[in-house]
């Protein structure tokens, strides 16, 4: 009876310590288990590849929501750039990257000018923008799918090296960098003061605006990366591309262990939350589930891990 206890204890406390790892363990043995299709290599390389355009999404939100913010606006923003990255491709492939790119560090540009300067709540500077580019990109496409006109641009995501997809080899090295950056330097040490303790931040003479606005840019250049990828994907653009993709990077970003308030996470725990957000993708497809599940799901999820959040988890980086 004792064992028991301690066995009991020991799980508890690893779920509020790690929880989402345990998620993580319990979503890949559950689909392992209950299909044979889940743990082929084509399939967990496929869940690596789905996943790829999430991750980069959810860099750039675990660098906003570290230090306190987050942007809404990111499913707009990436349709937008896609669109902008598809139109120009009959013109010249880098001329397109280099316009998506620009788009997104202008969009993120003037939602942190506005966070900072104009001290609006970041949430309805980018929930006004969330609108604002979905209407922008409307007007952009007139309401119709563009097709993209260069073949080449398709290998952004087609390619491989060394047998591994493009996606996945440019998801690692920016999560890579922007971990390294987080641990290793002053620059990293400062967004999680801005998180968690921004007066003592303030005091100790961080230019709080400039990094905030740097912040804002940064996701903005990384959701355009991910709207190029997605484009070279599909080799086309909707004006309804990424309608409802802010929750779900949201959801992945907090289920691996970003705290809402700011001030803790890391890029490590954030790709463990992505993969988990994609395995359990991956396995209702595998297994034919109805798409409002896989919502249902996600959604008690987060409502799971915010709980543990709030009530549980000791503050910790």
């Amino acid at each position: 009876m004792k064992t028991s206890n301690s066995k009991q204890f020991s799980v508890i406390e690893l779920m509020k310590q790690e929880p989402v790892w345990v998620i993580f363990i319990g979503c890949f043995l559950f689909f392992s288990i209950v299909s044979s299709e889940f743990l082929s290599v084509g399939n967990l390389l496929n869940i690596l590849l789905q996943s790829s355009i999430l991750g980069i999404l959810a860099v750039g939100m675990t660098f906003l929501m570290i230090s306190g913010y987050f942007d809404i606006s990111i499913g707009s923003m990436m349709a937008f750039t896609a669109a902008v990255a598809v139109s120009l491709t009959g013109y010249s492939i880098v001329l397109a990257i280099v316009a998506a790119l620009t788009c997104g560090a202008l969009f993120g540009a003037i939602n942190g000018l506005l966070v900072t300067k104009a001290k609006i709540n970041a949430f309805i500077v980018t929930l006004a923008a969330m609108s604002g580019i979905r209407g922008l990109l409307y007007v952009y496409t007139g309401e119709r799918e563009i097709i993209g006109l260069a073949r080449e641009f398709e290998k952004i995501a087609a390619g491989k090296l060394l047998n591994i997809p493009y996606p996945i080899l440019i998801w690692a090295v920016i999560v890579i960098v922007c971990e390294f950056i987080l641990r290793k330097t002053v620059y990293g040490r400062n967004v999680y003061g801005l998180g968690g303790n921004l007066d003592a931040t303030k005091n100790a003479g961080v230019p709080v605006d400039r990094y905030v606005l740097a912040f804002f840019v940064i996701n903005g250049i990384l959701v355009s990366i991910a709207g190029i990828i997605l484009a070279s994907r599909l080799n086309a653009a909707t004006p309804v591309l990424g309608l409802g993709q802010e929750m779900i990077v949201i959801i992945a970003v907090v289920l691996g262990g970003t705290k809402l308030d700011g001030g803790s996470g890391n890029m490590i725990k954030t790709v463990a939350g992505v993969l988990t957000v994609g395995i359990i993708q991956n396995g209702m497809n595998i297994l034919n589930v109805q798409t409002f599940y896989n919502m249902l799901i996600m959604g008690s999820i987060f409502i799971l891990v915010v709980f543990m959040d709030a009530k549980l988890k000791p503050a910790a980086r």
